[in-house]
């Protein structure tokens, strides 16, 4: 049998009018994203060439690891904005919000309400890829308690729920959104993680989409999506990202 590779398409003719990336990790220096403002321009660039120029990039907040704030994290943001104007850079859109892991310091800027949301009280929570927290379904009626609406960053890289995927089903009905790594459409994170990225899209179990964008390295994989049968599969996630607009 003879199997045929789908035939790839322009980005620009992938990422329709307006699409805007909520995950991304572009301010420099802050996390393991971009390293330096030089770093952070071509990453932008490279997106913009795929037709991506609206973004709310989100750096992480990591305990002692990635301990920033949201003065941090927008000054860093104002950093970068006057660096784009200096480059006479235009047509980008940006602001930034922050990608929040599901630990005790959370629980902390949770109570105080100290947090960068996507848009209105959307915010971008991940847990580790070791394990969940113990008390997880806790924590996300915490969330929803103080007003919030979490977005779960990437739910089929966790690959302790791969074999149970009941909990995914658990984690939606606890008011959990989901939001799809596109890189996980392709082998870049393994088999395993496009196999369950694709069961949950066949189950309509995504609101989002997201590049997750670090390095070039992500962003030269990222063609490998463009094709017309994957757009036909997640153009309505594409469109929903609009409501960040």
């Amino acid at each position: 049998m003879i199997f045929f590779k789908p035939k790839k398409i322009n980005p620009l003719d992938f990422f329709i009018n307006d699409f805007i990336d909520i995950h991304s990790h572009l301010l420099p220096g802050i996390d393991d994203g971009a390293k330096d403002l030089d770093t952070s321009i071509a990453l932008i660039l490279k997106m913009q060439s795929y037709g991506i120029k609206n973004f709310i990039t989100t750096p992480h907040v990591l305990g002692d690891l990635y301990p920033n704030t949201p003065k941090i994290i927008n000054n860093k943001l104002e950093e970068l904005k006057n660096e784009l104007k200096n480059r006479n850079i235009k047509d980008i859109n940006i602001r930034a919000a922050a990608e929040y892991m599901m630990d005790e310091n959370f629980s902390n800027l949770l109570q105080n309400k100290d947090l960068l949301t996507l848009k209105d009280n959307y915010i971008l929570v991940e847990m580790s890829y070791l394990s969940a927290p113990i008390n997880l379904f806790d924590i996300l009626f915490e969330i929803q308690l103080k007003g919030y609406k979490p977005v779960l960053a990437h739910p089929e890289r966790y690959l302790f729920y791969h074999n149970n995927m009941n909990t995914y089903n658990k984690l939606k009905t606890s008011g959990c959104l989901f939001q799809l790594n596109l890189l996980s459409l392709t082998e870049h994170y393994g088999k395993n993680v496009q196999k369950i990225s694709n069961k949950l899209l066949d189950q309509n179990m995504y609101d989002f989409v997201g590049t997750d964008t670090h390095h070039i390295h992500h962003l030269n994989t990222l063609k490998n999506i463009c094709t017309k049968k994957t757009l036909k599969k997640i153009e309505h996630l594409l469109i929903n990202n609009k409501k960040f607009i």
